[in-house]
């Protein structure tokens, strides 16, 4: 993609201190419970996992608001929570991460979106999942967008992390890209295949492969096929720019004058591709609200997605650890001397 020196990297990774991003989308409580298998249940086939440790953890939309909080950011979250227990719990991990409630909205009507993973010798047993994917409620929305509209003036970019899970709907998607686009903010998407094409005229789009291919139709296999999928995607949503991911086959970037560019996997050791792609559109969003050029941004947010990657369940990308995995390939590329 490009070349970062170690001064520029400086530059990107200050450039984000401070910047505040809305986060709108679906929010997420991940549960993770660890333990060991030394046993087959009498009762059926299945392993029995003796519980070692419990944690919960932001997911979703709210993932993506920890990692902009790691990378220096301030983000402002917008999504619903349940009346329940694992409502609470959630406000509670997005308060002691130390950014706002402000917009989080308690819809007495669902429960808390829920991931329970039971993982077991570094290996994922089961996944049990809770959640109601209706869309939410005229009511609820103005309420989002209120929220949103009172904090305009002092957002540098809009995140909208769809999930299908309900919380982000048409009506929503357009009012966002309209506040957007009138105050003249950045505003990247994370989409799924419900909205999909409700995404026009923002800054970026972020799909994946099998999004890609589900909305188009098609499969994509060769290199001719991820230019097709690319220009294809750029010229249906107006986007000035689509970052399309495609796991080991790295990304590639479409910029709207018709410059395409491709970057290999930076993923040393795949252990867990959960919340990779949040980290991937938080950087992304991050860095071009710091003032990186679009492939800047790209090229950073590749790096942090293959950081995450080595990682058991779902963890924020250190700028730190970022860094040095920038300049670590950085010297890798350097021609040996003699």
């Amino acid at each position: 993609m490009v070349t970062i020196s170690e001064k520029r990297l400086n530059e990107l990774l200050t450039g984000m201190n401070g910047k505040r991003i809305a986060v709108v989308g679906d929010l997420m409580l991940d549960r993770y419970i660890w333990g060991s298998v030394s046993r087959i249940s009498p009762e059926a086939p299945v392993p029995v996992v003796d519980m070692e440790q419990e944690q919960a953890r932001l997911g979703g939309a709210a993932n993506v608001a920890k990692n902009i909080k790691s990378l220096g950011g301030e983000p402002l979250l917008l999504g619903v929570i349940g009346d329940d227990n694992s409502g609470k719990q959630l406000y509670d991990v997005v308060r002691e991460s130390k950014f706002s409630v402000e917009g989080i909205v308690m819809d007495n009507s669902r429960p808390t979106t829920v991931k329970t993973r039971v993982i077991a010798h570094n290996q994922h047993v089961v996944r049990i999942d809770r959640e109601q994917k209706t869309d939410i409620s005229n009511t609820i929305q103005e309420k989002l967008l209120d929220v949103l509209r009172k904090n305009i003036d002092t957002i540098d970019g809009i995140i909208i992390e769809d999930y299908n899970k309900g919380a982000v709907v048409k009506n929503l998607i357009a009012q966002l890209v309209s506040i957007s686009n009138k105050h003249n903010k950045i505003i990247a998407v994370d989409p799924k295949f419900n909205n999909f094409f409700e995404y026009k005229n923002v800054t970026v789009v972020k799909p994946n492969r099998k999004e890609t291919e589900d909305v188009l139709g098609t499969r994509i296999k060769t290199d001719e096929d991820i230019i097709y999928a690319g220009k294809s995607l750029l010229q249906k949503l107006g986007a000035k720019n689509i970052l399309l991911t495609l796991g080991d086959r790295g990304m590639s970037l479409f910029e709207s004058d018709g410059t395409i560019s491709s970057m290999p996997t930076k993923a040393l050791n795949v252990a867990d591709v959960s919340g990779a792609g949040d980290t991937v559109i938080s950087t992304l969003t991050m860095a071009l609200s710091g003032g990186a050029t679009i492939k800047e941004a790209a090229t950073l947010a590749n790096f942090a997605g293959g950081i995450v990657c080595g990682y058991i369940g779902i963890v924020p990308i250190d700028p730190e650890e970022l860094k040095r995995s920038i300049l670590r390939d950085h010297d890798r590329q350097q021609p040996e001397r003699k």
